[in-house]
Order: structure tokens, then sequence, then C-alpha cells
């Protein structure tokens, strides 16, 4: 087999973690030479040590601060349909032994040894976002490997996250395989909607399912804001567990459309507000109003390491808005998917939020995605999603 290799050289410090076997090579830790930076972006290529050590096959780009992306830890290890179907088949029999329901994350890239691939299952129509130059050189064999390993009817590629630009790629959406875009979601005995196409991500957001049934523990009898609720994820399952009232806030009416028509599919009410998440808590706060469960799951406000400031100081507002709003022994939810800020930094905000609004309060739930969204143990990063659950005093 004849590929190419990029050379690690000897003594590489610093941000080095390929030693200890992580799946990521940063620029600063390879030899980029001339004949690095001529390897078409994307390509398929060995990792050795400038003494002739096997680092892996992985694909590589120039352009991208993590420069190589591991497949194995082998070298020449041949990337075609039966790799991906290999490792399709190892992700599926995870989510086979989770779920009854084929409703999931099916693969969680290097959480299930496929970099730069995230693909979301909706029962025979799969969601499947590609995020690096190389799994996008890979698409057909991608594709090929899921109808061996699935046989999906519906294949959309979601293909528009803004991080495709760091790696080069163009911002599409394009329906691979079928047609039927918008579908229903099954979880925790709900039925929901999702507009694969126009959904923010992928459609949906299965990362929040296990927490979503952890609040709706204590939603019988209680009054319920759903904050960026989206398509009403949150909310509805409060309804469905006996919520007397459910108020789903977010900006989008598109979302907030499809939460009233899962609303109606699962025979419960909601009130949808259209506004500004922070404007409309900033309202509640002083009419006096407030609710027995406030829940909060936002979008990153820190999409980037220059971003840190700024949106840890959004989070320790959003926490005090919140807490303002909760009633008095209630309970509240916050949430990010931020991976930009650490999870003590989120905890801290959060705390100085509450402490802000003069609440006291008892932290008793503290979860990350859930089981189908796997983190390569040598990623610590990668595990984006923290919600922290506290009853109020």
């Amino acid at each position: 087999m004849s590929r190419k290799s990029i050379i690690l050289p000897k003594g590489t410090k610093g941000r080095a973690r390929a030693h200890s076997g992580s799946p990521w090579i940063f620029s600063n830790e390879i030899r980029m030479d001339e004949a690095a930076k001529s390897i078409t972006p994307g390509a398929v290529i060995n990792v050795r040590g400038e003494d002739g050590r096997a680092f892996g096959t992985g694909y590589f780009n120039p352009k991208s601060l993590i420069a190589v992306r591991l497949w194995s830890d082998d070298c020449d290890v041949a990337i075609d349909r039966d790799f991906f179907a290999v490792r399709l088949g190892r992700a599926l029999a995870l989510r086979s032994a989770l779920y009854d329901r084929p409703f999931y994350r099916l693969v969680h890239a290097e959480g299930d040894g496929l970099p730069g691939l995230v693909i979301d299952r909706f029962n025979d129509t799969l969601a499947v976002q590609i995020g690096t130059a190389g799994m996008e050189r890979q698409t057909e064999t991608l594709l090929q490997a899921l109808d061996i390993v699935l046989k999906p009817k519906t294949v959309i590629l979601r293909n528009d996250a803004p991080s495709r630009t760091l790696e080069g790629l163009d911002s599409y959406v394009k329906t691979a395989k079928g047609e039927g875009q918008r579908i229903a979601v099954e979880e925790n005995g709900a039925r929901y909607f999702a507009d694969l196409a126009e959904g923010q991500k992928t459609g949906w957001y299965y990362d929040q399912r296990d927490n979503r049934a952890f609040m709706s523990r204590f939603a019988k009898g209680k009054t319920v804001l759903d904050a960026y609720s989206y398509t009403g994820g949150f909310g509805i399952l409060a309804a469905k567990a006996g919520a007397k009232e459910v108020v789903c806030l977010d900006s989008s009416a598109p979302a907030l459309a499809l939460a009233e028509e899962s609303a109606r599919a699962n025979s419960v009410k909601i009130t949808p507000v259209k506004a500004d998440v922070f404007e409309e808590l900033e309202r509640l706060k002083a009419a006096g109003e407030n609710f027995d469960i406030v829940l909060a799951d936002p979008p990153p406000f820190v999409k980037s390491k220059k971003d840190l400031e700024p949106g840890a100081k959004a989070y320790r507002k959003l926490a005090r808005l919140a807490a303002e709003v909760t009633a008095p022994g209630g309970f509240l939810m916050v949430a990010s998917c931020s991976h930009n800020i650490p999870q003590e930094r989120f905890a801290q905000e959060c705390a100085q939020g509450l402490m802000r609004a003069g609440r006291g309060a008892a932290l008793i739930h503290q979860s990350g995605a859930g089981p189908d969204h796997p983190v390569h143990p040598l990623l610590p990063e990668s595990a984006y999603l923290n919600a922290l659950v506290y009853a109020l005093d």
C-alpha cells in the first residue's frame, strides 16, 4: 500500500498526546514541511515517529489546528466500505443493547471510532452530519456501508455546521437517499416531530433524553417553564407526567409549531411563547410570576475559547434570572452544551447566579449526555454537555 506519512518529530512536547493514545494530533506536533503541506486536505495517511514508530492510520488536513484524526493505531489500515461497516456494526450493537426502539445517536464521532462523523437515527431515517475534510472524502463509502448495515429508507446529509469552515468545507443540506425530511421521534414514551432539513443541528437533541426523564419525575401537579424549549422536548414530557401547566418558551416560531403538534400527538396541552428568553425572564420577574419547575437549556454561549468570559457571564445571568422565577421549594435545571467552558467553571457561574438571586439551593443532580453519546477516554473535552439540577429553598 502506497500511502504518505505524517512524521512526529522526536521530543514533541506541549500538547502532544499521541504517545499516550490520543486520536488527535495537533499541527504544532507534526513535521509541517513542504511534503506535508502538499498533501490533499482530508487524505488518508499513516502517522509515524521520526524514529519509525507507527502511530496509526488517520486523515490529515494542513489547514486545521487538529491536523490529524486517527482511525486506528495501526498503520496501513484500509479505509473502505468494510472498515465502515465494521465500525457501524459495533456502534449499532451498543445502541441495540441500550434501547428497545431505533431512536438514538448511532454514531458519536471519536467515541465510536469514526472521527468527524455524527449520525442520529430516527427509525428508518438517518441524519448524517460530517464535520471534517477527511470524513467528507469518505461520504460515498460511508453511504455504501450504511446500506449494508442498516438499509435506511432516507439519509439526509446535514452538512451545515459552522465548524466546517475551519476545515475548508462548504455548507449544505442534501437528501442523499429517499425522501421525507420531517419525521416522528419516539423518546421516553412520548412522540415528537422534527424537521431534519431545517431544524437545528441534526433536527433533534438525543443528548438530553435522560435529563428529560429525570426532570419529569417532579412534574405531576406542577407548573413548568421550558426555556429554550426548541420543539418541546422537556415540556411535553413534563405534561405527559401530569404537569398542570407547561409554558414552552423559544425564539423560533417553526420550533414552537412543531412543539404544539407534538403536544397534540401526546394529548397534552402546552402554552407556546415566542420571545427572547432573557427578555421574557425579566418580564416574568417584574410581573411576579413564577413556576414550580424551570428548565433552561440554551444554545452554546461559549462557541470558541475567545467567547469564554462573555459566555460565562451569560450562564451566570441565565442562572440568576431562572432562579428568580422559580417558586419556593421548586426545581431548577440549567444546562450547557459549550465544550469550551470547563464543567467546574460552568458550575461556578451557575452558583454565582443563584447567590445573586438570593436563593438557597442544593445541587441534587449533575449529568451529561446519554450513553448513546460515548466519549473517547483520552478526549475528555468532547464530553460537551453539562446539566445541573437544583432544589431551591
